[in-house]
């Protein structure tokens, strides 16, 4: 997981199962509501109780795609955001 100033990146393994849509309902709804349940004076700052937007991009990565590069790039921007 990375974070920049206005997103979050994620890079996730998954069994072909789960379409992207799926995976990424499962990562809001599990998120929001941890965040919901530890800090709970964020519910009540968010417009109508939604954290996440209704948006995502998604690119995804096959067994001889160029996963080290996207991880590089995900965990780089924690880094970079602290600057």
């Amino acid at each position: 997981m990375g974070t920049d100033k206005d997103h979050v990146n994620f890079l996730v393994q998954s069994i072909p199962t789960y379409n992207v849509t799926k995976i990424v309902t499962m990562i809001k709804s599990f998120t929001a509501r941890e965040i919901f349940r530890r800090v709970t004076h964020v519910k009540k700052q968010v417009w109508g109780g939604e954290f996440w937007s209704g948006r995502y991009f998604a690119s995804t990565v096959g067994k001889h795609g160029d996963e080290p590069m996207k991880s590089k790039y995900v965990n780089n921007q924690c880094k970079s955001n602290k600057k």
